[in-house]
C-alpha cells in the first residue's frame, strides 16, 4: 500500500530530475529563497541549522512525531501552553508537519516531500535514515540533485561513526573540554573537572557549520547544473570536528614545539593582558566581588592601560610587544588586579572607556534585553505565539549576521505541533481530504 501512494501522486517531472516546489507564504527576495528545506532532525544542532536556513529564506519543512513532537518541545522552562519557549526560537520560520517515520506510509510520504526538496537536513545516528528507506541510495533515483546535510557525532565515516553524538561528550572528545577550566598552579593542569559552557555549544557550532557547506552545496548543484549535471552532494558534519576546528594554533603548536595547551582559567594562554578582574562587591553579589573584562593585549592599547592605572612603571622596552608581556604576565596582572579591586566596576568600566581600552562588564540576560546597543540593532526582537484564544510574545534574539538590504526576518513562531500537517499534504503533496483524513485515523500523520 505504501509504495501506491507514491505512484498514484508523483509527478513525472518530480520522479525525473529536479524538486516540484509549491510554496506558500515564503518571501521570495531573499538569499535562499526558492529552496525547500527537509528537516528531519530533532533537538539542537540539525534545527539550529535549519533556523539559521530558514531566517534567510528558505522553505524549511520540520517532520515531527505526531503526539510527541521534538523533544526540544519541553525542554528547560515550559509556557503557559506547556511548550519551551527555546523551541519557539529555535523553530521560527518552519513549518511543523507531523509524520510517523515508524510507518510505511509516513517514510513515504517523506520520501515524496524529498523528491519535491533542495536539501534533506538531518542528525541522526548515522545509517538510521538507510534503515528507513530514505538514504541518499534510496531517494537520489527520485531526485539527483537533492543535497543530504548530515550532523552527526563523529562523521558518516570511521571507527567511530556508529556511536551517538553528543555535544558534551564531542567537545570532551575533540579537545575543547581540555583547555577549560580552572588551573593548578602546581601541575598546570585543572583544578577539579573541566568547565562547560552552560550551553550545548557543539551542537550550535556543528549547526553554522551544517548551514555553511549547505550553501556551499547550493553553490555547487548551481556551477554543475551549468554543465548539465544533476547531482546533489552529501555535506558530513561532525560535532567533534566542527569543535576541532575552533581549536585555532593547538595542534600545530604541538607538532612543532610538543606543546600540549592546558586550562588557562578566566585568561587565554599566550596573551596579555586579557582577562577577568576583581572589583568591589555590588548590591546583587552581597559580599562577593564583581568582575569585569579588560582586553589590551594589543600594544597601543597596552601602554594606555597602564597609563590608566597609574602604571607607567610596567610600559617600555621590556613589556613593549606581546612576547614580552608574556614572560612578565604575574607582574602585570598583579598590577591590574590591585588597581581594579579598589574600584567598582562602573568606575573601572567609565574609566577604561574614556582611556579607549576595550572592557566590558558581564552581563545577565536581565541586563542584556534592556542593553543600549542591543536596543539600537533591534538584536531582541519580540515575536508573536498565535493561540487559538490569544497569544504572547516571546523575545528572542535576531538571527545573524545582518545582511545590508535584505529584508530577513522572523515571519513566525515555532509553530504548534502539526500546525502546517494538512496544508503541506493537501497544497504540496496534493492529497484530497478524504485521504488526509484517513492517513489521521491510521496515525500516520498528526
Amino acid at each position: 500500500m505504501a509504495s501506491t501512494l507514491l505512484l498514484r501522486h508523483a509527478t513525472k517531472a518530480t520522479l525525473t530530475g529536479g524538486p516540484l516546489r509549491l510554496f506558500s507564504s515564503h518571501p521570495n527576495d531573499l538569499p535562499l529563497s526558492g529552496i525547500r528545506v527537509l528537516e528531519l532532525g530533532q533537538v539542537i544542532a540539525g534545527p539550529f541549522c535549519g533556523q539559521l536556513l530558514g531566517h534567510f529564506g528558505a522553505e524549511v519543512i520540520k517532520i515531527e512525531p505526531p503526539s510527541v513532537g521534538d523533544p526540544l518541545r519541553v525542554w528547560r522552562e515550559l509556557d503557559a501552553d506547556g511548550v519551551s519557549p527555546w523551541f519557539r526560537s529555535l523553530g521560527r520560520n518552519k513549518k511543523s508537519v507531523a509524520i510517523d517515520l515508524r510507518k510505511d506510509e509516513g517514510r513515504e510520504l517523506v520520501k515524496w516531500l524529498a523528491a519535491k526538496s533542495d536539501v534533506v537536513l538531518e542528525n541522526f545516528k548515522p545509517g538510521t535514515l538507510e534503515k528507513w528507506g530514505l538514504g541518499p541510495s534510496d531517494l537520489h533515483p527520485l531526485n539527483p540533485s537533492l543535497i543530504f546535510t548530515r550532523v552527526s557525532g563523529y562523521g558518516q565515516t570511521g571507527p567511530w561513526s556508529s556511536r551517538p553524538g553528543y555535544a558534551s561528550v564531542c567537545e570532551a572528545e575533540s579537545g575543547f573540554r581540555y583547555i577549560n577550566g580552572l588551573v593548578d598552579p602546581k601541575t598546570d593542569g585543572h583544578a577539579g573537572p573541566p568547565v562547560r559552557p552552560n550551553i550545548s555549544l557543539g551542537d550550535s557550532v556543528a549547526g553554522l557549520h551544517a548551514a555553511f557547506g549547505t550553501v556551499l552545496a547550493l553553490m555547487s548543484r548551481e556551477k554543475l547544473a551549468s554543465l548539465g549535471e544533476q547531482k546533489g552532494q552529501t555535506v558530513d558534519v561532525s560535532i567533534m570536528e566542527s569543535m576541532m576546528n575552533l581549536m585555532e594554533g593547538i595542534i600545530p603548536e604541538y607538532d612543532r614545539k610538543g606543546k600540549v595547551r592546558g586550562p588557562s582559567g578566566s585568561s587565554v594562554t599566550g596573551i596579555v593582558p586579557t582577562n577577568a578582574y576583581p572589583c568591589l562587591p555590588s548590591t546583587s553579589t552581597g559580599e562577593l566581588p564583581t568582575y569585569i573584562i579588560i582586553g589590551a593585549n594589543g600594544d597601543t592599547l597596552y601602554t594606555r592601560l597602564m597609563r590608566a592605572i597609574g602604571r607607567e612603571d610596567l610600559i617600555g622596552p621590556l613589556y613593549a610587544h606581546n612576547h614580552h608581556r608574556v614572560t612578565r604576565q604575574a607582574e602585570i596582572e598583579a598590577a591590574i588586579t590591585e588597581w581594579t579591586s579598589s574600584r567598582s566596576a562602573e568606575e573601572v568600566y567609565e574609566l577604561l572607556e574614556s582611556a579607549g581600552v576595550p572592557v566590558g562588564r558581564v552581563l545577565s540576560v536581565r541586563e542584556i534585553v534592556d542593553h543600549e546597543q542591543v536596543k539600537a540593532r533591534d538584536a531582541v526582537e519580540d515575536v508573536w505565539v498565535q493561540k487559538e484564544d490569544g497569544g504572547w510574545n516571546v523575545k528572542m534574539s535576531r538571527v545573524f549576521p545582518v545582511l545590508q538590504g535584505s529584508d530577513a526576518k522572523t515571519r513566525w513562531a515555532g509553530p504548534d505541533l502539526g500546525a502546517h500537517t494538512e496544508e503541506v499534504m493537501k497544497e504540496d503533496l496534493g492529497l484530497d481530504s478524504d485521504e488526509v483524513a484517513r492517513l489521521k485515523r491510521d496515525g500516520v500523520i498528526g
